[in-house]
């Protein structure tokens, strides 16, 4: 995966990446396995938990970066 957008799905996201969970979760976003999550967008389950979404798109897009580097 090159770079995570707020509009992808959450499910999306973890499917092409699982590594990705941590993060997400150490953010406050706890409920990664849960149904709702494989069809709502970052964005929208930042809304909902409260998170500064482009905060979190960063700090995932830095982890993708320092990893595939």
């Amino acid at each position: 995966m090159k770079e995570v957008t707020k509009d992808m799905l959450i499910g999306q996201i973890l499917q092409e990446d699982a590594t990705i969970a941590p993060i997400l979760m150490a953010s406050g976003m706890h409920c990664v396995g849960c149904p709702s999550s494989q069809g709502e967008s970052l964005e929208e389950a930042s809304m909902v938990h409260g998170m500064d979404c482009d905060s979190l798109v960063a700090r995932i897009n830095e982890y993708l970066a320092a990893k595939n580097a």
